[in-house]
């Protein structure tokens, strides 16, 4: 009975009990939607890293990773590429001799990571070839190089045009190399384009005296779900390998991205106030729309009371209409999400103006929003307790009223 009567208080007054399912539709839609887009950038950071880099599993020599030289390169690298040859559930793979060095030309000389590829190879793991904005890909001719748009500029060099790599040798000694530029690219990382070159995995090895050594194997999973399985299986068949016992180190993205991984922790956690900031604007939307509708319905209070209605049931009654009125307006939000998330995933959301800023966090300028059922349902479960949290103090107002005085009011 009760139930039905908050039914017919909310249709009687249909300008009020809009306003009030109108401020809670804007809240889910903004909880909503910036966790879709927050949780899309975040999606694109990381994806965009293993895509272009790291890859989803490492394979280096124990201790590589926090010294990353050519004194810690894999001097028998035969064993493992054999190893990621016979697993079946890898799907692509490629090895890297990487080194700190410089670039130089007439006019400037940059710091860079020096990174010999398998162009054939490395095409099939990381999403570098794609990212050819002039000239074309290496093809693993000795003496090419690749560089990032903004360090041509920097070098003032273009196409065809050489540039002279420099690095240390393992036994200390300057190892020298003139490449010509075969192809320039421009990624979604500001900071990634200004800091790698490539070169093939040859001319790396002649200019360095490396005699075969690889730094790390990159290996991608045929299913990323079982990145883990998969990166067991590796960890395991390498530990069995004749003196390998702690010989080498096999890391998932994570533990080689600790500082992206942390930061994209710190998104999340600002998620969460971001949505508690949105809480509290519609705790207080609520209680004046709600404290609004007590008021004007002073004296329907005075006169229920009056024939006999308890201040339990008065209570209730205001209660059970917030939450029809959160859980219409909650539907109607989730709805308008999802249609919105749905046509945005396709289109995506361009900030174009914003592409130098996005670079800087290696966000393309194209964010495209991403809905979690982790942070959805979450939001359509907390709006009506918000909602109702919000009901609290109308409620008590109402039953609080004295029948006299009430039934008096106009």
């Amino acid at each position: 009975m009760i139930g039905r009567i908050a039914w017919r208080n909310i249709l009687r007054n249909k300008r009020r009990s809009l306003i009030l399912i109108t401020s809670i539709v804007v809240g889910v839609l903004a909880l909503v939607l910036t966790e879709g887009f927050a949780t899309g950038m975040l999606h694109q950071m990381l994806s965009n890293q293993i895509s272009a880099d790291a890859g989803y599993i490492q394979i280096h020599k124990k201790g590589y990773q926090s010294d990353p030289t050519l004194e810690n390169a894999m001097t028998n690298p035969g064993p493992v590429r054999e190893i990621l040859t016979k697993e079946r559930a890898i799907l692509n793979y490629s090895e890297r001799l990487r080194v700190f060095g410089l670039v130089s030309s007439p006019y400037n000389s940059y710091g860079v990571s020096i990174v010999g590829i398998v162009p054939s190879a490395e095409k099939k793991i990381t999403t570098i070839s794609q990212y050819i904005t002039k000239g074309s890909y290496l093809s693993g001719e000795p003496g090419q190089i690749l560089l990032s748009t903004s360090m041509a500029d920097k070098l003032k060099v273009g196409l065809g045009d050489k540039v002279v790599i420099m690095a240390s040798q393992i036994d200390g000694s300057v190892g020298s190399e003139a490449c010509r530029v075969s192809g320039i690219f421009e990624t979604f990382n500001s900071g990634f384009d200004q800091s790698h070159v490539y070169i093939p995995i040859q001319t790396a090895d002649q200019m360095l005296n490396a005699d075969g050594l690889v730094s790390e194997f990159v290996v991608n999973p045929k299913n990323t779900r079982d990145q883990a399985a998969v990166e067991s299986r590796v960890r395991d068949d390498i530990a069995g390998l004749p003196g390998a016992a702690g010989e080498y180190e096999v890391l998932s993205y994570e533990q080689m991205l600790p500082l992206l991984v942390a930061q994209l922790v710190l998104y999340r956690q600002a998620l969460y106030l971001i949505a508690g900031i949105i809480a509290v604007a519609l705790i207080f939307g609520i209680i004046d729309t709600m404290l609004m509708s007590v008021m004007e319905r002073t004296h329907e209070f005075g006169v229920s009371m009056a024939i006999g209605m308890s201040n339990r049931k008065i209570f209730t009654m205001v209660m059970i209409e917030a939450l029809y009125l959160a859980v219409i307006g909650t539907a109607i939000g989730l709805a308008g999400s999802y249609g919105a998330s749905l046509s945005l995933s396709r289109t995506g959301w361009d900030l174009s103006m914003f592409s130098a800023s996005l670079k800087s966090l290696g966000v393309g300028s194209i964010i495209y929003p991403v809905l979690e059922t982790s942070y959805v349902v979450p939001t359509v479960l907390v709006i009506p307790v918000v909602t109702l949290l919000g009901a609290v103090y109308p409620a008590l107002k109402a039953v609080r009223l004295q029948p006299v005085e009430a039934i008096r009011a106009t």
